[in-house]
């Protein structure tokens, strides 16, 4: 199969595009880890307002969704690099706006939401195009898709577990507002990665068969159709929305009420999310080493049962912190895996034309439902107390976990290497599992 890539006689210069996505990932969370909590820390010292801080913190996750549901046709048709490279660089200048702004006295509320708008919904085509670049990089570097994708989900879990204590350290060394500039440095520095280490890639352009030619929205509905073509993407994306819906009941709520209502301790609470946190990491590198030999729909809904329910059940039963930390680091270990594990899938079903409206889509998916999770583990958290409102999350974490196990079309997770389906019209231009995005390398 030949390579995307020219050149690459030189083993390092082979891997060098891969690395610098790798790279470009990590330093991409732990910029956006240090925005994440520098801006609501500057809005509620400064304002004293949580109905203001959630305000701009909703701001953010808008434009992501946004961009996440709207860019996609637009980085399916231009050129994927340069795209990235231009979202870098237009969310380096979005947040360099802010400490500029507040200098000259000029930061009112509404133009900082405006602000964190942009920077949301700059950072999807950013990360939908370092995405499409990862097939290329790591077939020209000759590793499996499990390797690549636990590979860039392990620099991001290392970026977001140290760009929130630096963000700390900057926030008492410099303020919150100067503290955005490692953010803007970070994006600045993923731009210049990508532009001088990850060569330009001719991708297929969307068939034209008379339905999606030239139109931006039906472009945008021939990417809503690969997913209701394929039924295995489909279930995919139901089971993305409702564990994400879970997941941010537990991290937005419930999470801090058991910081503050068992473990009476911010500094255990933090104890929490870093055993999270390192065992993701483990997670995403074991699934990168071992993961192409596995059986997949297995590995699936044992990550899943480790992050959802144990999870949920080891929260409800209060035990002591060294036994509580070590579950958690545990089940960490499952969501590590379940990113790559979903990607991987992704990047073979998908051709390789609609990936920006696809994978844009997949992600709207993940942040459409998170709101709903939230607003939800907040009721049953007044209504219920804390255990129930816990031990109710786990179970339906669990019911959707064990829906593999009872549907056939779950069976598909794995046929390593198929394919769309033949019925998808962007799929009829590509007869090469290569240009289909299947099979891209042998393990």
């Amino acid at each position: 199969m030949t390579s995307s890539y020219p050149g690459g006689r030189v083993s390092s210069r082979r891997r060098s595009p891969l690395a610098a996505l790798v790279a470009a990932s990590g330093i991409s969370s732990l910029g956006m880890a240090a925005t994440l909590v520098a801006v609501p820390w500057f809005v509620l010292h400064s304002t004293g307002s949580g109905t203001r801080t959630g305000l701009v913190a909703t701001a953010e996750v808008l434009g992501l969704l946004c961009s996440a549901v709207l860019a996609g046709p637009v980085v399916d048709r231009l050129p994927v690099r340069a795209t990235g490279i231009g979202a870098d660089l237009l969310t380096a200048a979005a947040i360099s706006l802010i400490p500029l702004l507040h200098a000259w006295g000029a930061l009112s509320l509404p133009v900082l939401i405006v602000l964190v708008f942009l920077v949301g919904a700059a950072r999807g085509p950013s990360d939908t195009s370092k995405q499409l670049l990862l097939p290329g990089a790591m077939e020209h570097a000759g590793v499996t898709a499990e390797r690549a994708t636990g590979a860039v989900e392990g620099a991001r879990r290392i970026g977001m577990m140290a760009g929130a204590p630096l963000a700390g350290l900057l926030i008492s060394t410099v303020g919150p507002v100067r503290t955005l500039y490692a953010d803007m440095a970070a994006m600045a520095a993923c731009a210049l990665l990508v532009a001088t280490l990850v060569p330009a890639v001719t991708r297929p352009r969307p068939s034209d068969d008379g339905r999606s030619h030239g139109s931006y929205a039906e472009e945008l509905r021939f990417g809503m159709g690969q997913l209701r073509r394929d039924r295995l993407l489909g279930a995919m994306v139901g089971v993305l929305m409702l564990t994400n819906a879970l997941d941010g009941a537990l991290n937005g709520v419930l999470y801090p009420a058991y910081g503050t209502q068992v473990l009476r301790s911010s500094a255990l609470f933090g104890a929490m999310v870093t055993a999270m946190g390192a065992g993701a990491l483990l997670g995403a590198a074991l699934y990168g080493w071992v993961g192409h030999r596995m059986p997949r729909r297995a590995v699936f809904v044992g990550a899943f049962v480790l992050v959802g329910a144990v999870r949920c059940v080891a929260l409800a039963a209060e035990p002591r912190v060294p036994v509580l930390l070590a579950v958690l680091a545990v089940s960490g270990i499952g969501s590590g895996i379940v990113g790559p594990l979903m990607m991987s899938v992704a990047y073979e079903r998908v051709p390789e034309a609609v990936r920006g409206r696809v994978f844009g889509l997949l992600v709207a998916a993940a942040l459409a439902a998170t709101p709903l999770g939230m607003l939800g583990a907040g009721l049953a958290l007044d209504a219920a107390g804390l255990v129930p409102a816990l031990l109710g999350t786990g179970a339906l974490y669990l019911a959707v976990t064990l829906s593999p196990l009872v549907f056939p079309v779950w069976r598909e997770l794995d046929d390593r290497g198929s394919t769309a389906p033949a019925e998808t019209p962007v799929g009829r231009e590509y007869d090469s599992p290569a240009a289909a995005g299947a099979g891209i390398l042998s393990p």
